[in-house]
């Protein structure tokens, strides 16, 4: 085990710099160092020397990944790339273009992020998987009819209708909660519960029917006819032997997410005004804040890539039979 790990973790290195690389060459491919300038000093007539000086102010006026000019190392360290981007490798993200530690930033915002993205995570999931589990148990019955019908219904609607809808029916007719904003402390709460009750509902349609599907895929082999005959409950089938035996590709779904919950929802912090990841991305993406946005970028492939080595490790905890060499 420990060598897979090992394995894995340096599989994860040339991952990471090619993400790098090619996020790095896509930022300044779109926008050169002088496009950059013009649109942060926002002046329709920038003279050269105030492009130069602010290219000079924030690292930009180097060479992009070679520096013909300097000797030794410094042929590779002192250019835009370096400076940028593989310092991230090193957890040093830099400033951000209105002089903010990008670092702080992050750390400060995780908090808001994990408030919303951790209980619509864990109560999505216990409610997807009940449901499908019900649907299961009820199979060629009008309620596993209705209940398929009423999931197609809730996946084709599009995400900004539950944001909006919720915002408009519980916040501005029955003013139940804020429409938007955040609060710290015990009050938190009151900002948290219509965006994780949105992100839960919203949730149903896709998973109950992915969960509902592996379910039944299980439900239909030898060992669960096997189990009949020697004469236990249904129930006891499907929670004892079904549920057990589909937690294998309902984890490969599930662990993977976690990691990703650090990052936030970029819809949901952005309507309901919560000062998380995922709005500290829209706002660097309406700002044309590359350092931000490249930042994000790569954060977001260090945690995919934990994912997957996390949903492996879990594989072992469901079977102990699986071995990874």
């Amino acid at each position: 085990m420990l060598a897979y790990l090992i394995r894995r973790l340096l599989y994860a290195v040339p991952i990471l710099i090619g993400v790098n690389l090619i996020t790095f060459a896509l930022f300044f491919v779109v926008n050169t160092p002088d496009d950059m300038a013009r649109m942060q000093l926002g002046v329709k007539r920038v003279t050269p020397e105030a492009i130069e000086r602010w290219k000079a102010e924030r690292g930009y006026d180097k060479p992009l990944f070679i520096n013909p000019a300097a000797t030794g190392s410094a042929v590779f360290t002192d250019t835009i790339f370096f400076a940028k981007s593989a310092r991230m490798f090193a957890a040093d993200f830099g400033r951000a273009e209105d002089g903010r530690d990008i670092a702080r930033e992050i750390v400060s915002r995780m908090g808001p992020s994990l408030a919303i993205a951790l209980p619509t995570f864990i109560l999505g999931l216990l409610v997807t998987v009940s449901f499908a589990l019900l649907l299961t148990f009820f199979r060629a019955s009008y309620l596993d009819f209705w209940g398929v019908v009423l999931c197609v219904a809730m996946m084709s609607i599009s995400g900004l209708f539950y944001i909006i809808g919720g915002q408009y029916l519980v916040s501005k007719i029955w003013r139940l909660v804020p429409i938007s904003g955040y609060g710290g402390g015990l009050d938190a709460w009151k900002f948290l519960i219509l965006p994780v009750l949105i992100g839960v509902i919203s949730g149903i349609g896709s998973s109950t029917r992915w969960y509902r599907t592996i379910f039944l895929e299980e439900i239909a082999k030898d060992y669960v006819r096997t189990a009949r005959a020697k004469g236990l409950a249904e129930a006891a089938v499907l929670f004892r032997h079904v549920l057990q035996n589909a937690l294998i590709p309902i984890l490969t779904g599930v662990v993977v997410v976690i990691p990703l919950l650090f990052m936030g929802s970029l819809l949901t912090e952005s309507f309901f005004g919560i000062p998380g990841l995922g709005s500290y991305t829209i706002d660097a993406i309406n700002a044309q804040d590359f350092a931000v946005v490249r930042a994000m970028v790569f954060i977001g492939s260090v945690l995919y890539i934990v994912g997957l080595i996390l949903t492996d490790l879990s594989y072992t905890l469901v079977d102990p039979r699986i071995r990874f060499h």
